[in-house]
């Protein structure tokens, strides 16, 4: 917002009225902010905000025991409506105006009318600061139709395209374990047996090797810090990851297009075919891949799902949240965050 535009005025009464699910308002100050497009995505859930809507909210923005992230500070201002009437309400808004204009108008360093794709790369130093200051906005990012329709995609596809998948390799490697064919073969003279009651433990192995996959790709790949020179680095990074941080709540890119992520899943196939025997690698593989299902799925609802205050899912809401209004060089795991701590990348605790 531009400290040049003329704000909107509310009564104290006209605030306190918007208190529902279909409209709710808050106070920062005289500052007035209609949060009711936000509502479904705060990390704490819906119920918090409403219990604070039509009241100032400053202490819970400042903490404790939550201190916001300028982040999350400079992402409430897309909600900013107008400012409280008051007696001496000039004064105040002249002041506030000169203060969250120096937050929000520095001015945008790219044009938004336009696909981002080819934008992003010209950034250069200012990349990394640009794509994790979050905005609440759909992105483009190709100008061909069909480009751009290639990066988007429903939650719903990926275990409609996946599970069945899973479901027909989890039968196939069962009933070819049944028939008691199979063994692991050391030496000429010496071979184990592979039973079929062994498949739960080959499947669960599958999930365990994917945890950590996922967390490798997620910090290694995802939250490569490309050079500020490498136009092509950092378009790369912006198309695979980055463009998620840009705008953490563009629903049409929460999951991977089952298209594209075929790509991925069909080299640990052949990898994992090559690297171990007949159908033990089958068997692996097929858990690693309902691991990936149930990652996308759980990605998506820690954005949209409104878990239970002190439930597990509740508490891996506000870590994922934290780690993309705060903490991006922490907080890499998604299902759980097992492998942030053998490798120390952990989000410090704090309540929500």
């Amino acid at each position: 917002m531009s400290s040049s535009t003329s704000p909107r005025f509310f009564t104290e009464r006209e605030v306190a009225c918007h208190c529902t699910k279909s409209s709710c308002w808050v106070l920062l100050g005289t500052r007035v902010y209609d949060v009711t497009a936000f509502l479904r995505m705060h990390p704490g859930g819906e119920a918090l905000l409403l219990r604070r809507s039509g009241k100032d909210v400053s202490q819970e923005i400042d903490g404790p025991p939550h201190r916001h992230s300028e982040n999350a500070r400079r992402w409430m201002e897309q909600y900013y409506i107008g400012e409280l009437e008051r007696d001496s309400t000039s004064a105040e808004v002249q002041v506030s105006e000169l203060i969250w204009a120096n937050m929000t108008d520095s001015g945008d360093l790219v044009d938004w009318r336009k696909p981002l794709a080819w934008q992003v790369g010209h950034l250069g130093e200012k990349y990394d600061a640009w794509v994790h200051q979050p905005v609440d906005r759909p992105i483009r990012l190709f100008g061909n139709p069909f480009l751009e329709a290639s990066t988007k995609t429903s939650w719903y596809w990926v275990p409609v395209v996946w599970l069945p998948i899973v479901f027909y390799l989890s039968w196939h490697c069962y009933t070819n374990l049944a028939q008691g064919n199979t063994r692991i073969v050391f030496t000429s003279d010496f071979s184990i047996p592979i039973h079929k009651y062994i498949f739960p433990m080959l499947f669960l192995l599958g999930w365990f090797l994917w945890s950590f996959i996922e967390y490798c790709i997620h910090r290694f790949v995802f939250h490569m810090k490309p050079p500020a020179h490498n136009y092509y680095l950092i378009t790369l990074h912006f198309l695979l990851h980055g463009q998620h941080h840009k705008s953490p709540f563009d629903g049409s890119r929460l999951v991977f297009p089952p298209g594209l992520a075929s790509l991925v899943v069909g080299s640990f196939y052949i990898i994992l075919r090559n690297m171990l025997p007949d159908i033990l690698g089958i068997c692996i593989f097929v858990g690693g891949l309902c691991g990936y299902v149930v990652y996308d799925m759980i990605h998506y609802y820690l954005h949209y799902g409104s878990p239970k205050r002190g439930s597990y899912m509740y508490n891996l809401k506000a870590y994922h949240v934290k780690h993309h209004f705060e903490h991006q060089r922490a907080g890499f795991g998604i299902t759980s965050t097992f492998w942030d701590h053998p490798f120390n990348t952990v989000i410090p605790d704090e309540k929500f």
